[in-house]
């Protein structure tokens, strides 16, 4: 039975599911069809989420079965996938492709993912973007606006996630792990010290803002697979769309002020970590 030979494990909202859709367009690349399975991540399991998520997750675990069971015969976006015989159905369909793939952003952040895909699949490719976390903060708390899961304002938002960082680390909670996903350094760590170094790409969303056609093609050239091939717009169900006529919100100052000094020691780590200049996500 085939399994990834790459993945795309994060982080979240630094535009990795446009990467995944892109990539599942090349003709020599064969993606999930179910987008963030979570297979490798012990966390994402439902008796690690709060109490009062769990209906919302057995519901979704009674879709995902059938989903599972009918061959998963669409894309999906988001499911709990457990079991190997499961997981392993999830590529069925991949047949002469140069690479398979899946992308699940929890992979950065759990403790377990790195050293279980390592495991498993040791010569698999790592795919990581890494976004100015006060940033990436912002634009995770405007896609649970854009849900309706939220209608506060962002600084209430960060009021109540600094609030909830009491409960277990490993819990997921209506507030956790959304100021955890920003603590890239000892996430990077884990795979560093789990793979060799030619198998990570590690980038910063800037990177792909810079020069896009560029950076997707060197995501290419990591993934050994044609470099000539030009990445296609394609609809990302989990892009934020907030009611026509809504004002979207901006990052104010202080907000920003506070998630700097929250992450400044983690920024300041990673920096010399992966030998970037990261000075940018201080300010």
């Amino acid at each position: 039975m085939n399994l990834p030979s790459f993945f795309i494990a994060g982080a979240p909202k630094a535009g990795t599911d446009l990467l995944f859709y892109q990539l599942a367009q090349h003709p020599q690349i064969y993606m999930s069809p179910l987008k963030e399975p979570n297979y490798f991540a012990d966390e994402i399991r439902p008796h690690n989420f709060h109490a009062s998520l769990r209906p919302l997750i057995e519901n979704d675990l009674a879709r995902m079965r059938a989903y599972i069971d009918a061959g998963a015969p669409t894309n999906r976006f988001g499911g709990i996938v457990s079991s190997l015989g499961d997981y392993q159905r999830l590529f069925a369909n991949a047949r002469s492709h140069q690479a398979i793939g899946e992308g699940s952003v929890c992979y950065l952040w759990s403790k377990s993912a790195s050293s279980r895909i390592a495991r498993t699949i040791p010569h698999a490719r790592i795919i990581l973007v890494l976004m100015d976390p006060a940033e990436r903060a912002f634009h995770q708390y405007l896609k649970s606006l854009s849900d309706e899961t939220v209608s506060h304002s962002f600084s209430k938002h960060l009021e109540l996630a600094f609030r909830d960082r009491s409960g277990p680390e490993s819990e997921i909670r209506h507030f956790n792990p959304f100021l955890a996903f920003g603590k890239y350094s000892e996430q990077v760590n884990r795979y560093l010290q789990s793979f060799p170094r030619s198998q990570l790409f590690i980038s910063l969303y800037e990177d792909s803002q810079a020069d896009y056609d560029r950076w997707f093609g060197e995501v290419l050239s990591f993934l050994q697979v044609d470099t000539s091939f030009t990445p296609p717009d394609v609809d990302v169900p989990s892009k934020p769309h907030l009611p026509k006529g809504c004002r979207i919100p901006r990052l104010l100052s202080g907000d920003r002020v506070t998630l700097v000094d929250y992450y400044r020691a983690d920024i300041l780590h990673l920096q010399e970590l992966i030998s970037r200049d990261l000075s940018a996500w201080l300010r």
